[in-house]
């Protein structure tokens, strides 16, 4: 019989529309044309699983990465999901290696797994025989590895459970851990339904999915995971929910002592558990309960840099059913090494970027969990549950000589201080509290001696690092009142402070182009309203031609991933406001 040649099967044709906002290119990059009237909608489709990485005015530019694939096939979308978005939006032809780069992306998530065994013991386990002898080969994880099993799986020493998974993402395959969690001693907590301060209690439809998703009905699949919620949005009450689906001892970890105290505020407030029973860990006091709220920089003291770290040992103090990890972005170095021991221990992260300064986003998916949900700024906004915002970037020349003179000389770091302390940002800062004088208007920086001058020249409260927490607590306060109506911050107010009727922040100086420090400080006016003062808005002072506008575009970069753009305005153009309020 004579032979048949199989003919082979033609590539697919993916759909395009030349009136699509999308430019998909064939190294993963995504050009996304802002003006297209698609842009909103295709941008909301794309977030979950691209990452933004540049957002010049008319063109943003997406990267679709390794771990932007990981998690967003953790939070359950899959590779012809993500396929399906490129096609609807695209406006050429999608390259031809795409698809199939994708899928083999998001099929590594998973292929390898973390099991029990005989109850204390755990395995590695991967179906795919010659990958798992790849896999074990590698020097770094091969001694991470212990007896082989069988043809699919390896023993593995509890104690390694979380630097093999750090390991295995750096080699490109993430595991899934399926192996559970001490279940950690109970302790019963009820949420109220009509808060100790008399107000109703309502927990918002996203705040109860983002705790459910998190639990996953106790599951094995669920227990470990960041929840991506917006400043503003309750990513608190979230934890609170989690705890009362867990019933179980929780310690909570955060930013500062301001940060432990709302914590503690707002658990008690909403939930059957008393002053008794919600302790503090921090350089001011150390008690230990079945609810133990503490900082990151008591965990991170030693007094000596060759030392241990002596507080560490709050991690085995009671036996937890649940960590939280509050602003899970900021947490620092040395805590990943302890959370990499404790991976037995249920754990939520909670932030409103995963974007880290320090790029060890692999070691949040590794040792925290995938992000496991997400809620878009503006589709929040769209409901009312935080405010709208204008986001206003007023450039400022530098003075003439000497202040020029002294920039054109500097180094670059000097450049910047230089440049972000500008003294002619005063009169700016001057025009808008004129503009805002009824309202509440926090001025934030990162700089004391600028703060201090601003404090002093209009006679505004001032908060610093070394601000002692009662006079702390005593301003927040009368700021919430309405007594104090405008507020100087140092970058201690970047973080988990309660200010829910801030409605206007003038940022004045900031680190460099951090995107999270932007996320955090847009995040201070962003809560729902309730004293009818409307739209919040954030305005950036940034001194033109300096090494400060380089970094403002850095930061809003943030900005551009929520939907929010900047008006461009110049210092000259508040003038006219000044003389209409005077």
């Amino acid at each position: 019989m004579p032979q048949t040649t199989a003919t082979p099967a033609p590539p697919p044709v993916y759909s395009f529309d030349p009136t699509n906002p999308f430019i998909v290119q064939s190294d993963r990059s995504i050009l996304v044309e802002v003006d297209n009237p698609k842009y909103a909608e295709a941008r909301d489709a794309l977030a979950p699983f691209a990452e933004l990485e540049k957002s010049p005015e008319h063109i943003h530019t997406y990267r679709v990465s390794n771990l932007s694939l990981w998690n967003a096939a953790a939070a359950g979308f899959t590779a012809a999901q993500m396929v399906a978005v490129l096609q609807k939006y695209t406006k050429f032809p999608i390259p031809a290696n795409l698809p199939a780069d994708i899928a083999e992306t998001v099929s590594r998530y998973g292929r390898v797994k973390l099991e029990r065994v005989d109850g204390t013991k755990l395995k590695l386990v991967c179906a795919d025989k010659p990958l798992l002898v790849e896999l074990s080969r590698q020097k770094k994880l091969k001694e991470y590895l212990g007896e082989k099993l069988d043809e699919m799986s390896f023993a593995v020493d509890p104690a390694f459970r979380g630097v093999l998974k750090q390991a295995l993402i750096t080699v490109g395959y993430p595991a899934e851990d399926l192996a559970g969690y001490a279940e950690g001693s109970a302790l019963p907590i009820e949420l109220r339904q009509v808060a100790t301060t008399g107000l109703p209690f309502v927990i918002r439809d996203y705040q109860r999915d983002a705790a459910d998703v998190f639990h996953a009905g106790g599951d094995v699949r669920g227990g470990s995971g960041v929840i991506v919620l917006p400043c503003g949005a309750g990513k608190t009450i979230v934890g609170i929910v989690a705890m009362s689906l867990l019933q179980k001892n929780t310690l909570v970890l955060t930013t500062s002592i301001t940060a432990v105290k709302q914590w503690k505020r707002e658990i008690i407030d909403k939930s059957t558990l008393t002053e008794a029973e919600v302790k503090e860990y921090t350089g001011e006091t150390k008690d230990i309960g079945p609810v133990t709220v503490a900082t990151y920089q008591i965990l991170t003291y030693r007094p000596d840099k060759t030392e241990d770290f002596p507080h560490f040992g709050l991690f085995e103090q009671r036996d937890w059913g649940l960590i939280v990890y509050d602003e899970v972005h900021l947490l620092p170095a040395p805590v990943f090494r302890v959370t990499a021991t404790i991976q037995a221990r249920r754990r939520l992260g909670l932030t409103a970027t995963l974007i880290r300064e320090d790029g060890r986003e692999g070691d949040v998916f590794s040792l925290i969990g995938p992000k496991k949900y997400d809620v878009p700024w503006r589709e929040l906004e769209s409901k009312g549950w935080i405010a709208s915002a204008n986001c206003t970037e007023i450039r400022v020349a530098l003075p003439d000589d000497p202040t020029r003179m002294a920039y054109a000389v500097a180094d670059h770091r000097a450049k910047y201080r230089i440049a972000s302390e500008n003294e002619a940002k005063d009169e700016v800062v001057a025009e808008l509290l004129a503009r805002y004088h009824d309202q509440r208007v926090i001025v934030i920086g990162q700089y004391l001696a600028q703060l201090r001058r601003l404090s002093e020249r209009f006679e505004i409260p001032i908060i610093t690092g070394a601000t002692p927490s009662a006079e702390r607590e005593d301003l927040y306060n009368r700021f919430r009142t309405g007594e104090v109506r405008h507020l100087v911050l140092s970058k201690v107010g970047n973080f988990a402070i309660d200010l829910p009727d801030a409605n206007v922040l003038v940022q004045v100086s900031g680190t460099f182009g951090s995107r999270q420090e932007e996320a955090q400080r847009l995040g201070r006016i962003l809560r729902p309203k309730s004293s009818g003062e409307g739209d919040a808005h954030f305005y950036t002072l940034v001194t033109r031609d300096t090494r400060e506008l380089d970094f403002a575009h850095h930061r809003q970069m943030f900005l551009t991933e929520q939907g929010y753009s900047y008006e461009i305005l110049d210092e000259k153009d508040m003038v006219p406001a000044r003389r209409a309020t005077g």
